[in-house]
């Protein structure tokens, strides 16, 4: 019988993922391995001068996700990270990139140490992505009132629901389930997060056979 260790949600700033795990958490008992968004110390110099820390909070989001995929995979749990390698080095870094926002120079080094790391993990045997309109993204971050989000531009997370829907069509390195998140208040109404559930089971049962 396959063991599954690791479930991964993947979705743009705002889509719930943080929410989702934590629900997801104690519903199957799995072990939640969070964003850094609390002590790091590249966040909000980030969002006040992206330009200047564009290189400094991607290293450090990368080494984080990198470590944590090392702790997953030698520890006995099963766990449910919140948002993975991938999107840092298929999403953030290049959009950066391409808005300027981050120098050739670096952008090159970066992807050179993703390539690197890329080849001492493994995927996650199962991804969630929880797909999200901008007007669902913008209400979330307005709801949860994070300061330095506020100084995100609307241009800057189209442009990163753009990359999201480019990268999750073409992602293929494991088993993904996508999620339709717009008309879903998984938070506040037990039904949408029983039918997330359902979804759920029918993937784990089906590809790991657990039952």
């Amino acid at each position: 019988m396959t063991k599954l260790k690791h479930i991964a949600i993947a979705g743009n700033i705002g889509a719930g993922k943080t929410t989702l795990s934590e629900l997801l958490s104690k519903h199957y008992g799995w072990k939640v391995q969070y964003e850094d968004t609390t002590t790091n110390p590249y966040l909000g110099d980030f969002y006040e001068d992206m330009q200047r820390w564009s290189f400094n909070l991607q290293i450090y989001f990368l080494n984080s996700r990198y470590r944590q995929i090392l702790d997953i995979r030698n520890g006995g749990e099963t766990v449910i990270q919140d948002r993975t390698i991938y999107e840092d080095a298929n999403i953030f870094a290049p959009n950066l990139h391409e808005m300027s926002l981050m120098s050739e120079r670096d952008f090159q080094n970066y992807q050179d140490l993703f390539a690197l790391m890329l080849k001492q993990v493994q995927p996650p045997d199962l991804l969630i992505y929880l797909k999200s309109g901008i007007p669902k993204l913008v209400e979330h971050i307005q709801t949860r009132g994070r300061d330095y989000e506020g100084n995100m531009s609307l241009e800057y997370l189209k442009k990163l629901n753009e990359r999201y829907e480019s990268w999750i069509s073409k992602y293929n390195e494991g088993n993904l389930l996508i999620i339709q998140n717009d008309n879903l208040d998984f938070k506040n109404n037990p039904e949408d997060l029983g039918l997330i559930i359902e979804k759920i089971d029918a993937e784990i049962h089906g590809l790991f056979n657990l039952r």
